[in-house]
């Protein structure tokens, strides 16, 4: 799949410079440009990249009607106005994803000046990505296996409670002052099971184990009113925050009832309720992508991923992701090819052929972190 995917698409109208008039259509988001198709004849009229933007400002044309201006490096100035459903909602969105777009860029910069990446140093990185996924589901799995444990547990004290309340009734059927009556004396031995502080040791646990935490576009029940804010992923459960950290709700892991993935970039999690409304958050976020296969191992009967979204289950947007299925593989034939260097069958002179002395596909010490990786 595509790292641009649609994120969101806005009614709004466009300001054309040369014609001095507006022109209504549709502002279209991807995860990494933006552009304004007409509605009267399909037309692009504007398709930049985010990286190109230099300002996103709120400003009003003719000081009456509500704008946003994009200023992009080449000092080019666009104007969207009749923005739907608000302009806040618009604006938060756009803005959120330039700047995790420039956080990446200015990152992935960094990286790239501090040290050349050669064939072992991707593959590290890869097998590094595999090895923290791994982890991530190997927690959430010990989390879950805790939790079967415990109702385990809570399955033997029922059993036993039902037992002394099958004796206790047993002799309300049949008084002990009753000649014929037949007695129990031989009462089952009961042994109370520790395991009350073992499940609240585990519980606070859980919620201390953080699995991820990304920032977010918030929305609750309507669309017209945004926040910023992050959302936290444990193992027990999921938190929501807003830019000043207050925790705004927690769901706890058998509180929610559905989440639904409407992009790879957008999920809505609901949590129902009989007699009040439910409690509903809505959330977009540019590092979305990375937080959906968690949920899909923590909530997987309870996910369901919408039409747009249904892409995102064949192949992951995440070029690590896309190499993780088959690191091991390259890294040991990577590996192979580098130690052994076996000649290639075909001289045609017979003569023994000689290695050339080239730059190394994997260096001494990334080969030897990569037999320490992988075993």
């Amino acid at each position: 799949m595509s790292r641009d995917v649609c994120v969101h698409t806005w009614p709004c109208s466009y300001y054309l410079e040369l014609e001095k008039q507006w022109v209504p259509g549709k502002l279209s988001l991807t995860s990494l440009s933006l552009k304004f198709m007409t509605d009267k004849t399909r037309e692009i009229l504007v398709n930049f990249p985010l990286s190109s933007i230099i300002e996103i400002k709120k400003e009003a044309s003719y000081f009456i009607f509500s704008s946003i201006t994009i200023l992009e490096k080449d000092h080019n100035k666009h104007w969207f106005s009749s923005l739907q459903p608000s302009r806040n909602v618009v604006f938060s969105i756009i803005e959120h994803f330039w700047r995790e777009m420039l956080l990446s860029q200015s990152g992935a910069a960094v990286e790239e000046s501090s040290s050349p990446m050669t064939k072992g140093k991707e593959l590290t990185g890869l097998m590094a990505c595999t090895q923290k996924r791994l982890e991530d589901t190997a927690r959430v799995l010990h989390h879950q296996g805790e939790q079967l444990d415990s109702i385990s547990r809570g399955l033997d004290k029922m059993e036993s409670d039902l037992d002394v309340a099958d004796r206790l009734l047993t002799e309300l059927e049949s008084p002990s002052w009753w000649p014929f009556s037949f007695k129990l004396w031989k009462l089952p031995s009961e042994t109370k099971p520790k395991w009350d502080a073992s499940m609240a040791s585990s519980k606070a646990l859980g919620k201390e184990g953080i699995v991820i935490k990304i920032p977010a576009v918030i929305s609750q029940k309507t669309e017209s009113h945004v926040k910023p804010g992050r959302l936290t992923v444990f193992v027990s459960g999921l938190e929501i925050h807003n830019s000043d950290s207050l925790l705004m709700h927690r769901f706890e892991r058998e509180e929610v009832d559905d989440i639904k993935v409407h992009t790879p970039y957008e999920i809505s999690i609901r949590q129902r309720f009989i007699g009040k409304p439910d409690i509903a958050y809505r959330l977009i976020s540019a590092k979305m992508p990375e937080v959906i296969p968690i949920l899909e191992v923590q909530f997987s009967k309870k996910i369901e991923f919408l039409e747009d979204a249904l892409m995102l289950r064949s192949t992951r947007t995440s070029p690590l992701a896309e190499k993780g299925y088959s690191v091991w593989h390259a890294a040991s034939g990577l590996l192979d090819r580098a130690m052994h260097c076996e000649p290639s069958s075909g001289n045609q002179e017979g003569r023994p052929l000689q290695l050339q002395m080239s730059e190394p596909l994997i260096s001494e010490g990334d080969s030897q972190e990569l037999r320490q990786e992988s075993e």
